[in-house]
C-alpha cells in the first residue's frame, strides 16, 4: 500500500530576483534592532527592568506628549458623545 506511507516532497527553491544578504524568508520585526526588550530575557523581572530602561532612554523623544494629547482629546470627545455632565466636578 504505497499511498499510506507517503512523505512530503521537499523543494530547493531559490528566489529569482533576490540578491540581498541573509535569509529572505526570515520573519523579523523592523524595530527589533532598536529595542532592548526583545532580547533573550527569560524571567519576568528582567523583562520589566529592560522595559523600564528602554522607557527612561526614550523620554526625550516627544512621542509620549503626543500620545497623552491624543488620549485627552479622544476622552473629551467620548464624554461629549455620551452626554456626560462635567458640572458635577464644579461647586
Amino acid at each position: 500500500m504505497g499511498f499510506l506511507n507517503r512523505t512530503n516532497k521537499t523543494f530547493d527553491y531559490k528566489p529569482r530576483f533576490y540578491k540581498g544578504e541573509g535569509n529572505p524568508y526570515e520573519i523579523k520585526h523592523k524595530f527589533d534592532d532598536f529595542r532592548f526588550t526583545t532580547g533573550k530575557n527569560k524571567n519576568l523581572k528582567m523583562k520589566f527592568v529592560s522595559a523600564w530602561d528602554e522607557l527612561k532612554e526614550s523620554r526625550g523623544k516627544g512621542a509620549n506628549k503626543t500620545i497623552i494629547a491624543v488620549v485627552v482629546v479622544l476622552t473629551f470627545i467620548f464624554l461629549y458623545v455620551i452626554d456626560f455632565d462635567l458640572s458635577i466636578f464644579l461647586k
